[in-house]
């Protein structure tokens, strides 16, 4: 008696992997494919370092760590919170306003392989983008990598746990968005201003305590904190100061349950974004006499 529930839990877990394989390739081929996309979101934060890197030069105050270092360092905390939020935001208010969103209501994929597909689709972006910062900081800025697992571990997490809630934030915009024109103005903006105040580009030391209180509510401020503590551990103190508040678990300084909760208040908006998909399966289970919605697998 007890096979059958593990049967069908099993049934449904190879259905669901599946189903986030197929979505996952397919996002993957249209993201190689739009040359013009492509070559926009690897080469931003490059052109951004050199700008600044070239601009400010010298050290920062009060440590041995030079801007160019500390702006890599940001960058590529930065670019998983561009590929993982404006950049699924403009993408899912596209597929939306294009229909495409209601066309998968038609097939037995689970909302779930839509989500996790288009995660790991970001992380191979980011991926790409976190490799040539890490090229060009280590062949022209003098950047060390980590020489112990540990700093390699937390670097992985910091980077997968902020791909995670940028991505599920995207998802909650670009599906309620109402207008798919207005979308790129409406995550550009917040966007450019939290990386100035998140110590992307200035240092916590040259910011005012309200900005950086305003900052450490979002995961910019974290993915950047944390990069900083993998890449410049000890020679950066003044400049990465924590906040009140915070503990120095997986990073330089959290704030308790940051990570935690911003996903999953994300991802109770997120789910509208397939509302669509989520009707249209209650339909076809209820013209096909079942009770609830198809999954692959069954």
């Amino acid at each position: 008696m007890s096979s059958a529930p593990t049967s069908l839990v099993d049934d449904r877990v190879r259905g669901l992997a599946t189903a986030t394989m197929a979505r996952f390739k397919v996002e993957l081929k249209v993201f190689f494919r739009n040359g013009q996309s492509l070559g926009f979101t690897l080469a931003f934060p490059i052109m951004m370092l050199l700008l600044f890197a070239s601009i400010f030069t010298g050290k920062v105050d009060g440590t041995n760590v030079t801007f160019s270092q500390l702006y890599v360092a940001g960058l590529i905390g930065s670019s998983a919170m561009a590929t993982g939020f404006v950049n699924t935001a403009i993408v899912v208010a596209l597929d939306r306003q294009r229909g495409e969103i209601k066309r998968l209501a038609g097939t037995p994929m689970p909302r779930a392989a839509f989500f996790l597909g288009r995660g790991f689709t970001v992380l191979v972006a980011t991926g790409l983008q976190v490799a040539i910062l890490l090229i060009l900081g280590v062949a022209f800025y003098h950047l060390h990598l980590p020489d112990t697992v540990g700093r390699w571990l937390r670097f992985v997490a910091v980077l997968v746990l902020g791909v995670l809630a940028a991505t599920l934030m995207g998802l909650a915009i670009g599906g309620r968005a109402a207008n798919a024109k207005a979308v790129p103005a409406i995550v550009n903006l917040p966007f450019v201003f939290l990386q100035f105040i998140s110590g992307v580009f200035i240092p916590f030391t040259q910011l005012s305590s309200s900005l950086t209180t305003v900052a450490g509510v979002f995961p910019l401020r974290w993915l950047g904190s944390g990069m900083r503590s993998v890449f410049l551990p000890t020679r950066l103190k003044r400049s990465s100061r924590p906040a009140r508040g915070t503990t120095r678990r997986c990073g330089r300084s959290w704030p308790p349950g940051a990570w935690l909760g911003c996903s999953r208040a994300c991802a109770g908006s997120a789910g509208a974004t397939m509302s669509p998909l989520a009707g249209s399966a209650r339909r076809v289970a209820a013209a096909d006499g079942r009770s609830g919605p198809p999954t692959i697998g069954r």
